[in-house]
């Protein structure tokens, strides 16, 4: 008899996840295999997925919840599953941006993980340590559903022309990545300004931020170092950041000047038709 892996539900959100879909699997009379056809994914995955070895995605929770007919329960335990795998330190910061009304960021070199793409995101991830990269990326992307909440946070983001500039994964990764950015341009509730180089002296020289507000808690503001993050509610604090991003959004291009910049900023530098066929630059 093949040995089973007795799950510990309550060891882990990953652990329940994997405990619930084995459950449901086998109230169902299929073996993984089965399950696999069914929801086309091999059987060797619903097993790593079955004894918390393997991250599952959103598209395996939907394709399971249909075949197996749970109501929908993975899909809603996925959220609760990848922001537990999550770095420790930065947890409090996504249950934040889950529950914010309003998210305001300021970044000057990279842009926030709400926006990235998946391309984008493991470039990031991976220049100093590429273990478990796939998964690592998985939860990142993970965050941005509560942009596709039903009631999602009112999101503003001021990035740096250097982000756009800044050749991160190649040519092929920075022209979806702008792409991606583009798409917002007529999405109400998400808004991106452009701080140009031309800005010169600014209020964010001291680096990089966000603002949290709620509808009934404090605002938050957080700063982050190299694996710490700093969430404080502190008065003085938050008034001071706030001002900063107000002079920042005033120095910033507006939406549209900013979606024009980012575009050209992808035909200048990252079109196709920017390189020769010996991969020499043509510009």
């Amino acid at each position: 008899m093949a040995h089973i892996n007795i799950l510990d539900p309550s060891a882990s959100p990953l652990d329940y996840y994997g405990y619930e879909l084995r459950r449901h699997r086998e109230a169902a009379g299929l073996t993984q295999r089965q399950l696999g056809d069914v929801i086309n994914y091999t059987g060797s995955l619903v097993g790593q997925i079955e004894t918390a070895r393997k991250l599952p995605t959103e598209p395996f929770s939907e394709r399971v919840d249909a075949a197996l007919g749970t109501g929908g329960l993975l899909t809603r335990l996925l959220g609760l599953v990848l922001r537990s795998q999550l770095p420790a330190w930065f947890q409090q910061v996504a249950e934040l941006e889950a529950r914010a009304t309003e998210v305001y960021t300021f970044h000057t070199h990279l842009v926030h993980g709400l926006l990235q793409t998946q391309a984008y995101a493991s470039a990031v991830l991976g220049a100093m340590d590429r273990s478990k990269l796939d998964d690592r990326t998985t939860v990142r992307l993970a965050r941005q559903r509560i942009l596709k909440k039903e009631q999602p946070p009112v999101f503003w983001a001021i990035v740096g022309e250097a982000a756009m500039r800044q050749e991160i994964g190649g040519p092929d990764v920075m022209r979806e990545q702008l792409s991606r950015l583009m798409s917002y341009e007529i999405d109400p509730r998400v808004n991106i300004q452009v701080l140009p180089f031309n800005a010169g002296a600014h209020a964010g020289l001291t680096g990089p931020f966000d603002l949290f507000r709620f509808t009934d808690d404090p605002t938050i503001v957080y700063t982050e170092g190299y694996g710490a993050g700093h969430p404080t509610a502190n008065p003085d604090t938050v008034k001071n950041c706030s001002l900063r991003y107000d002079h920042l959004q005033a120095a910033a291009l507006s939406i549209k000047d900013s979606a024009a910049l980012i575009r050209r900023t992808m035909e200048e530098h990252y079109g196709e038709s920017q390189l020769s066929s010996d991969g020499r630059s043509l510009a």
